[in-house]
């Protein structure tokens, strides 16, 4: 069976990036990795792309008159590659309604909060200012509105009392770097489809792997 081809724009260092390669490097898994692309030409995970063996592209959002410009760019790059899939990893740019459309239901992102709570940026330190007890992220479809999307897949971590931005921002990391290769093999699977506003699961709701909880130790 022919693997899905994925397309991963990032803008630092590609840690999530780099949990897909690996993920990705087993040729038993449904997805390959084709092209990592940033708009930042000094990215750090760039080179851990190559190290990967991926194939990479540039393209600086600064040599572009606007957004709509800059977003066909980045289609015309990806679709060069035969991307199939979009998988955004810290890629820190917003894309026009247009591009989003343009790529509707083959656009993933990974958000580190349990959406729809705490939609944007700084994220930690909202979720400890608020006092929850659980943090963590969320794979979800990409749609126009900021963080906005049919979700695939969330895991939780809990709050420790001792918490600071950083060491719950390293706990829900490594929560990241489990689902978002789970997730993508779901849809590389066509183990999820999209009915509406909320993803499905046509062969039913089976929980390992679609949500993760860890130990509340």
């Amino acid at each position: 069976m022919a693997r899905l081809k994925v397309g991963v724009p990032i803008s630092g260092r590609g840690s999530n990036m780099a949990a897909l390669a690996e993920a990705c490097a087993d040729s038993a898994f449904p997805a390959e990795i084709v092209l990592v692309l940033s708009n930042e030409p000094g990215a750090a995970g760039l080179d851990r792309a190559r190290d990967f063996g991926i194939e990479t592209a540039v393209i600086d959002h600064r040599g572009f008159a606007g957004r709509a410009a800059f977003d066909a760019a980045v289609t015309a790059r990806l679709e060069q590659a035969g991307v199939e899939l979009i998988c955004l990893a810290g890629f820190m740019r917003l894309f026009t309604a247009g591009f989003v459309e343009h790529w509707r239901n083959r656009l993933l992102n990974i958000h580190p909060s349990l959406l729809p709570a705490f939609r944007g940026l700084n994220t930690h330190e909202r979720a400890l200012a608020a006092g929850v007890r659980l943090h963590g992220c969320t794979v979800h479809f990409v749609r126009p509105e900021l963080d906005d999307g049919p979700i695939v897949m969330q895991a939780a971590v809990p709050v420790q009392p001792d918490d600071t931005a950083e060491s719950l921002a390293d706990r829900v990391l490594a929560q990241e770097h489990r689902i978002y290769p789970a997730a993508l093999r779901l849809v590389a699977e066509g183990a999820v489809t999209v009915e509406g506003e909320r993803v499905v699961y046509p062969n039913g709701w089976k929980n390992e792997g679609r949500s993760i909880d860890p130990s509340l130790r």
